[in-house]
Formats: structure tokens, sequence, C-alpha cells
């Protein structure tokens, strides 16, 4: 029996394991000064168990970030479920990323900023986390929970940030960790949308 292609892309469950041993080390210790040499002997494995992960140790750890992005996008979805007030929503949603980020190392970041590649992938989440703050601010305003001035602007505002979180520039503005700077955006905007 031949194997389908979507069966053939499912990861084992070692290839699982050792995604989540990768994961570990790079958020410890950051991806860029590794080489499959160094990941197969800290991995216990061979550089082809490696391989069959991805063709490269570049793709690899693209892989892995892809990897604990999409964790995080789950892991705040499952946080938010059943949080009907838009308040609560932004203040879990955003607790969650900054425990998720608390989580990386700042070499792990530093490698994410420096590796194209990677920090594509960290801004195709960050602009996913925009949207959905977007539109929590939105219900927000339809619930008559925040107020209505320019509820619009703060959101597009909102989405700026996080980019500036993102690519680096607030944390080298402000000597803050990714995750200080989501704690102090959820600060704000609870803050400057309450109606009270």
């Amino acid at each position: 029996m031949m194997s389908t292609p979507e069966a053939r892309r499912r990861p084992t469950a070692r290839q699982q394991a050792l995604l989540r041993e990768l994961e570990a080390l790079f958020l410890a210790e950051g991806f860029a000064g590794f080489t499959l040499d160094d990941l197969a002997a800290r991995l216990r494995c061979s550089k082809s168990t490696l391989y069959a992960l991805a063709p490269s140790k570049e793709q690899l750890a693209v892989k892995v970030v892809a990897h604990f992005f999409r964790d995080a996008a789950e892991r705040l979805e499952k946080r938010i479920a059943g949080i009907d007030d838009a308040r609560e929503l932004i203040g879990e949603y955003l607790s969650g990323v900054s425990e998720h980020l608390n989580r990386a190392s700042p070499e792990f970041m530093a490698d994410i900023a420096a590796f194209a590649p990677a920090r594509d992938t960290y801004q195709l989440n960050s602009r996913a986390a925009a949207r959905r703050i977007r539109a929590f601010i939105d219900k927000g305003v339809a619930d008559g929970v925040f107020r209505d001035v320019h509820a619009r602007l703060v959101a597009e505002m909102t989405g700026l940030i996080i980019e500036g979180i993102q690519t680096g520039v607030l944390g080298r503005r402000t000597d803050v960790s990714d995750a200080e700077a989501f704690t102090a955006l959820g600060e704000l905007l609870l803050g400057g949308l309450d109606k009270n």
C-alpha cells in the first residue's frame, strides 16, 4: 500500500519528540551557532535523522521556529476559548503571548531577528496576532465595553506596535523583551479603550 503525500509529511512520534527537543534547545540557546553535527550530538541522533526533518540546518531552524509559533497560536486559542468579554479576551490573549515569549532566550530571539526566513515566520505570526486583537477591539466596541472613539485607528496602531515588537525596534529602543512589550501593550490597550 502506497502512502499518500499527506501521510508522508506527517511527522512520526520520534520526529515530533525530536522537534520538541530541538525547540527546547533553540529556545534556551538560539540556533545560529549550531551545526548539524552539533545538533546530532546534543540530541543523540544521527544527522540522517535530522535530515528526515528538514534538508538543511537553516530549514530545520525555520521548521522549529514555525512549530514554536504554531504551538503558541494553538495555546492562545485554547486559553481564550469560552471568554466572551472583550477586555478579558485582550488581557488573556496578550498575557498568553507574553508567557509564551518568556520561554524564549534573548539568543533565540536574536537569531530569529538575524535570519530572514525565521523572521518572516515571526512576522506572519505577529500579523495574525494583530488581526485577533483587532477583532477583540471591534467586539468590545460592538458590545459597548470599549469607547468607540477611533477604535479602528487604535486597532491599526496596535498592529504597528506588534510589528515594532516583532522587528525588534521597540526592544532596541526601550531595552525590554518581546514578552515585556506584549504585557505593556495589554495594559495600554485595556487602559485606553475602557469606557470607565
